[in-house]
């Protein structure tokens, strides 16, 4: 039986700067085109073995299955929300021909929705989306 893991922090070692996680964000720029940008976020709080961020609101969660050939039309955001891989690879695809691919373990906050005051144009906003690879894509979308 081994020993179980636990942390520890020398009280004399300095403290080490805040730690933070990436947040790739999904958002529709000022010409009305969805982009991608990073954002980092703090991780300010908590203990110095175990840190946090600020406490995020939400509101839900859905979970969905995506079957080997899933794509989905050029569309935006009804809903700001957090995606999580969880199994899988999701490929968001932009107007301008770029992608990004996201695995298990990975996220993204979508957040590419129709300009205020316009109504949505199938040449120009949003994002498509499609499962890559061999497997199944699993997802966790909590909304925020």
């Amino acid at each position: 039986m081994t020993a179980p893991m636990t942390a520890t922090m020398n009280p004399s070692d300095p403290p080490a700067a805040n730690p933070r996680i990436t947040r790739v964000v999904l958002f529709t720029d000022h010409d009305g085109l969805a982009r991608f940008r990073d954002e980092p976020i703090e991780l300010d709080q908590g203990t110095p073995a175990s840190r946090l961020s600020a406490l995020m609101a939400s509101g839900g969660f859905q979970l969905r299955h995506s079957p080997v050939g899933f794509r989905s039309d050029f569309h935006c955001t009804t809903s700001p929300q957090w995606v999580f891989i969880l199994r899988g690879v999701m490929e968001i695809g932009l107007r301008d021909g770029s992608f990004r691919r996201f695995g298990p373990g990975e996220h993204f906050y979508s957040n590419d929705l129709v300009p205020t005051g316009a109504s949505f144009d199938a040449a120009l906003h949003g994002h498509c989306s499609r499962q890559a690879g061999p497997e199944p894509l699993e997802t966790l979308f909590v909304r925020g």
